[in-house]
């Protein structure tokens, strides 16, 4: 391997392959299905999936259900581009044991229409509304289209499933957030959401607060995904540096031998080489001799130095007529579960949400990805399970500072950005973590395993459902939620809340860069702020719960993996090594409480590994360039030690000492310090 690369995953997780997620009960329903089919009186639905679950198959029965039985007069899909239109064709229910076939007439599935967003398809859906069929789809153009061609009220008592919920925003500049909005506000339609990708969106919330309470949430996660396949066992994620034209280094990461997507570099980030057609020409002429073009298909044709030919669609190619035909080619229904028909995939815009290549063993990404959301559906590519397929990864590249200040600042994004999807893709991964206090009273959980010797009442206990892939903690201290909607939180949007946590540049350049960080600043600050940001109409005492919970379920994940590691995040480990990382930490530390998981800095391991994959010059200037920009303590940040400076009078009855031998009785001092000298300069007012 090329010295200049370092490649140390910086996930690697193994699953064991009972194939539960993908068995069909009497109905035809796989699990996720049938949890989703038994919330389908439900008007307002969220369905949060991995790729791969049978999301599509999932709204079929439900809204066959609202169909027939529920007074919904139509159904209406909704899909962010026209090729995903296609998972929503006919099924042949019945056959599989549903009372119903699922049947799009083919004239109102507007995907495969000609013509614009907005003409001729806005004049169908009107037709269609106004007509006796019963299910129409399009994209989420032309639905917004035709809301303002006919009116919120044209869709009373119809079905509005939208697919890839994601894309959709409570800003105000989005207007399939709006219409959404406008509909759940009327309360004439029911409304079924779906998304692979856990959190909703990378800066924006996709519905207001009111509006989110209303919807009930199907959760289904990548843990229990992968852990109920056939074939897929162990799933890498990593990012690795470069240095020079990536082109140059690229058969580095990429394997000639996996079938894999190579996403290349936008032409306005710092990878690319501005040509991006010659980009796709230099990694063909690197792998091997090109030997002409398909004339069925359009794959470019490559000989391998051992003289395989490798069969290789260019979905970059400028050419319209070229790439459309590569792309037809690739959604070839007939070639689906043909192993050897294409093994090489190399895209820009395209081939990611929605695109359905089973036997994708790798999904390589040139260049950070600006969305953690897109971060998250590339990996989705490469988590489909497929005959002989028992190992997948995702690698980021990424450029290595130079010397100049303006790429050192562009690189020091990017690598953030990398570690902030890294981070996030662990708790994805991750079991449900289902945290409780700890105290006297408590006992065991039917149907939770506790470990060899069971049940311990004198310690913190961690318990395992093998059944639903739970994992419950008992942590002293902690802060239970006391409203409905901050148990929600807890039970189903930690991934969202660390998702904003790790986005935030000052929470991460901190954690990685500042020798002199007191974790607290970070887990109850930093966390703290965010928490009242995004739930504003959270009590206090509730927002606190919530931050408990999401610092623990983050500073947990990553305490468990360097355990399993043994501080080498290399070694692969086994489906089980997670849960039994976390169960060593509950039983190595005195008493695992909420006071100790906040003293953690939840970038520790991150840290690790980026001094793993990164040269030791680049880092000295990713280091340097944080630390040139550090301030001093900013008013806000001096309000919120002085908060936490009067919750630690109340619980000591002592105010904390500026001469403390514990560092964050300190920080918490100086905070109260400085919060009494801005107040007095009436930097408050």
């Amino acid at each position: 391997m090329n010295e200049k690369i370092k490649s140390v995953p910086t996930v690697s997780v193994s699953y064991v392959r009972n194939g539960a997620s993908t068995k069909a009960n009497a109905l035809g329903m796989r699990p996720m299905q049938e949890r989703a089919y038994e919330k389908r009186g439900e008007q307002y639905l969220l369905i949060k999936s991995p790729p791969a679950s049978g999301k599509s198959r999932a709204l079929m029965f439900v809204a066959l259900d609202k169909l027939k039985n529920q007074g919904i007069k139509q159904a209406i899909i909704v899909v962010p581009e026209k090729s995903i239109g296609a998972s929503f064709s006919d099924e042949p229910l019945s056959s599989f044991g549903f009372w119903s076939d699922w049947h799009v007439e083919p004239k109102w599935n507007l995907c495969n229409a000609p013509g614009n967003e907005n003409g001729g398809k806005v004049k169908s859906v009107g037709v269609f509304l106004d007509g006796a069929d019963k299910v129409l789809v399009c994209t989420h153009a032309t639905f917004r289209f035709a809301v303002d061609a006919y009116g919120i009220e044209a869709f009373d008592d119809r079905l509005i499933a939208v697919d890839e919920f994601h894309h959709v925003s409570s800003n105000s500049d989005n207007k399939l957030g709006q219409h959404l909005g406008q509909f759940i506000g009327r309360g004439k339609t029911h409304i079924v959401a779906m998304t692979g990708s856990y959190f909703r969106g990378d800066a924006e919330s996709v519905l207001s607060p009111s509006d989110e309470t209303k919807f009930d949430t199907v959760t289904y996660t990548y843990y229990e995904q992968l852990n109920g396949y056939e074939y897929l066992k162990q799933l890498d994620i990593g990012y690795f540096f470069y240095s020079g034209p990536y082109v140059d280094d690229i058969l580095d990461v990429l394997d000639p031998a996996e079938k894999t997507i190579i996403h290349i570099p936008n032409v306005n980030s710092r990878e690319s080489t501005k040509d991006k057609v010659r980009e796709v020409e230099h990694i063909i002429e690197t792998l091997g001799e090109w030997q002409g073009i398909d004339a069925t298909t359009g794959f470019q044709l490559v000989k391998l130095p051992d003289g395989r030919v490798l069969r290789i669609a260019d979905l970059v190619d400028d050419d319209a007529t070229k790439r459309d035909r590569v792309s037809a080619a690739l959604r070839d229904p007939a070639q689906k579960n043909s192993r050897d028909y294409v093994d090489i995939i190399i895209a820009l815009g395209m081939a990611k949400e929605g695109f359905d290549w089973i036997w994708c063993e790798h999904a390589l990404t040139v260049g950070y990805r600006a969305s953690l959301t897109e971060i998250v559906q590339i990996i989705g590519r490469a988590t489909r399970d497929a005959p002989g397929k028992t190992r997948t990864r995702f690698t980021n590249l990424i450029a290595e500072p130079d010397a100049s200040e303006e790429a050192v600042t562009e690189a020091v994004n990017d690598t953030l950005k990398a570690i902030a999807a890294s981070l996030l893709m662990e708790q994805v991964l991750a079991p449900r973590f289902e945290f409780r206090p700890k105290n006297p009273n408590n006992g065991p959980t039917p149907g939770f395993d506790y470990g060899e010797g069971g049940y311990d009442p004198s310690r913190s206990n961690v318990g395992v459902n093998h059944e639903t892939g739970q994992v419950q903690i008992e942590i002293r201290g902690l802060a239970e939620p006391r409203s409905k909607e901050a148990a929600r939180i807890c039970q189903e949007d930690l991934t969202e809340v660390i998702a904003t946590f790790i986005q935030d540049k000052t929470a991460v350049e901190r954690g990685l860069f500042d020798e002199d960080l007191v974790p607290e600043e970070l887990t109850q600050i930093r966390m703290g702020k965010i928490i009242r940001d995004k739930y504003p109409d959270l009590d206090v005492e509730d927002q606190e719960a919530v931050r408990q919970h999401a610092i623990a379920a983050i500073n947990l994940t990553q305490q468990a993996k360097q355990i399993v590691a043994g501080g080498n995040a290399v070694e692969p480990t086994t489906n089980t090594a997670l849960i039994d990382g976390v169960r060593r930490f509950a039983m190595d530390v005195r008493e695992l409480d909420i006071d100790l998981i906040d003293r953690i800095n939840p970038f520790g391991e991150a840290y690790a590994i980026l001094a793993k994959t990164m040269s030791e010059g680049s880092l000295r200037q990713v280091a340097a360039a944080i630390s040139a920009k550090r301030t001093s303590l900013t008013p806000d940040e001096a309000k919120e030690l002085a908060v936490r400076a009067v919750q630690f009078k109340r619980e000591r009855g002592r105010i904390p000492a500026l001469d403390s031998q514990d560092v964050w009785e300190r920080r918490m001092a100086e905070g109260a310090s400085a919060f009494m000298r801005f107040k007095a300069e009436g930097r408050y007012e």
